[in-house]
């Protein structure tokens, strides 16, 4: 590895280099990505990135999609352009919109933790442009860049576990809901005992 970074530079170094590199470490820090990572552990986690471009109507991740399919399981930072997600839900025929994500917003971050099938499809809606860390490139930053590993995996369970709290309300609100409308069927059609 000494020899690596005396002809090339340390990980950091090559990103402080890059325009694209800066632009995504600031993006990786954003409050839509990983805020609680300081300049320096981004401009770290960037160097372990690449840089992917997608044509417009490219999918990115593909729904169902897992480590036997060929993802690896990886993690992308928008960095340019606009990513539609959508997934197909058992009662419907076409795939809903969950959302629209842009620059700053990361996408795939579950599978890269757990390497299980992916839950929705991410498709670029124009040209993207985005920074990708795979699990390899992960396990990389693991053995080299430890503290800041740990920190970006800190980073990443807080945000999945925030996502999962408000699955969570969205869960006991449509429980209400469904309480409250068998309620209402039970007054309107009478028991047929």
């Amino acid at each position: 590895m000494a020899l690596f970074n005396t002809l090339f530079g340390t990980r950091r170094a090559r990103a402080s280099a890059s325009g694209t590199a800066l632009r995504a470490a600031e993006l990786l820090r954003s409050a839509n990505a990983l805020i609680q990572l300081s300049e320096a552990e981004a401009l770290t986690v960037v160097g372990y990135m690449e840089v992917r471009h997608c044509a417009e109507g490219e999918a990115i991740i593909r729904q169902g999609d897992s480590g036997g399919s060929g993802d690896d399981g990886f993690m992308a930072l928008v960095v340019e352009g606009e990513v539609t997600v959508e997934a197909l839900n058992v009662s419907r025929i076409d795939a809903q919109t969950i959302n629209v994500l842009g620059p700053g917003h990361l996408m795939g971050e579950m599978s890269l933790m757990d390497g299980a099938a992916r839950s929705a499809t991410c498709t670029a809606s124009t040209e993207v442009r985005c920074a990708v860390l795979t699990r390899d490139a992960l396990e990389a930053m693991i053995a080299e860049e430890p503290a800041t590993a740990a920190k970006l995996l800190s980073a990443v369970a807080l945000r999945l576990s925030r996502r999962l709290r408000e699955a969570d309300s969205k869960l006991q609100l449509y429980s209400q809901l469904v309480f409250s409308m068998q309620q209402e069927i039970d007054r309107l059609v009478p028991d047929l005992d």
